[in-house]
C-alpha cells in the first residue's frame, strides 16, 4: 500500500500518532489504524488543529500511541506540516488564509520550522 490517509487526535513533534482511544469512553481494542500505519509507504493525518480552544499537537502525545514517527504530512483546518523522512523535523508548509502564523505557534506545543515557501490553502 502506498498511502493511508486517517484522522488524528494527537500529533507529536516527531510524527507520533494517537487516534485509536477517545478520553473517557470504553472501547474493544485498537482496530486497524496500527495496521494501516506500519503497512504503507506514506501516512497522511487529518484533524482539527484544537479540541475546545486548545492544541493536539504536542512535544509528546499525551494518548496512547498508534504509531511511533509514522506521519509523513499532517493536515488541519489551520495548517499542513510535513515531517522530514530522516531527522523527523516537524516543517510548516501551508498555512490557511484566515489564519496567522502567531495563531498557528498559539495552537501549537511541538517545535517546528516555517518552510522558507510556505503557501496559503
Amino acid at each position: 500500500m502506498d498511502i493511508s490517509i486517517l484522522g488524528g487526535m494527537e500529533v507529536s513533534e516527531r510524527g507520533d500518532l494517537a487516534n485509536w482511544i477517545i478520553p473517557g469512553k470504553l472501547v474493544k481494542g485498537m482496530g486497524g489504524a496500527m495496521d494501516l500505519v506500519s503497512g504503507c509507504r506514506r501516512v497522511v493525518v487529518t484533524m482539527e488543529h484544537t479540541a475546545k480552544g486548545k492544541g493536539k499537537i504536542f512535544k509528546d502525545c499525551k494518548l496512547p500511541l498508534t504509531g511511533r514517527e509514522v506521519v509523513d504530512v499532517l493536515i488541519t483546518d489551520m495548517a499542513v506540516f510535513e515531517f522530514h523522512p530522516e531527522t523527523r523535523q516537524m516543517t510548516l508548509t501551508e498555512i490557511a488564509d484566515n489564519t496567522t502564523l502567531e495563531e498557528v505557534k498559539a495552537h501549537t506545543e511541538a517545535e517546528y520550522i516555517v518552510s522558507p515557501n510556505l503557501k496559503t490553502f
